[in-house]
């Protein structure tokens, strides 16, 4: 099957225009099936690196995180024109799939190309908190992450990782200086 997905992919490139661009479906659809060679040769005939599906607004870093696809990853990462913290639709970021998905690799990778572990509202570190990781939570606080960050909610990583049942993470993030969020009075 994986053969015919590639055939069809080669046939749809080969048969466009000499100077258009690579449809973005396709390209993407290549980025997901980890399809480096086709991928490879999408963004030579000027694909571009960050494209994302029309519905969520991801990216092609975000999908190729999400649907572990770390040979496309690592081609994407290596396009210079590759937008490291360009956000999905709802502000999730590639570092944010990386920190969710327990990828710490993929997240000194994105650090390492720029990737902001700071952003305002939900941030890399939350996703950490809230998947359990404290690999990647470590990872990121050794990188100035604000460890008090607030979403847009008032969550932060601590109370992300407290309502998630965390109880380690939770308290590494003590460890290293979260402060609980008082209470909201009710309205």
């Amino acid at each position: 099957m994986k053969i015919m997905q590639r055939f069809v992919l080669a046939a749809a490139l080969v048969s466009g225009s000499a100077f258009a661009a690579p449809d973005a479906t396709d390209f993407l659809k290549a980025v997901q099936m980890d399809d480096e060679a086709t991928v490879r040769t999408m963004l030579a005939a000027r694909a571009d690196p960050n494209a994302a599906e029309p519905v969520r607004g991801e990216n092609a870093l975000i999908l190729a995180l999400r649907d572990k696809a770390m040979r496309t990853f690592h081609v994407l990462l290596g396009d210079p024109r590759i937008k490291v913290d360009q956000p999905a639709k709802n502000g999730n970021t590639a570092l944010m799939m990386a920190a969710f998905t327990h990828n710490k690799p993929a997240a000194l990778e994105l650090i390492a190309h720029g990737a902001a572990v700071n952003k305002p509202g939900w941030t890399p570190l939350h996703y950490a908190a809230a998947a359990g990781d404290d690999e990647i939570v470590a990872l990121l606080l050794e990188r100035k992450a604000d460890i008090n960050a607030r979403s847009p909610d008032g969550m932060t990583p601590l109370a992300v990782a407290t309502r998630e049942g965390h109880d380690r993470t939770a308290d590494l993030l003590r460890q290293r200086g979260a402060t609980p969020v008082p209470p909201q009075p009710a309205k």
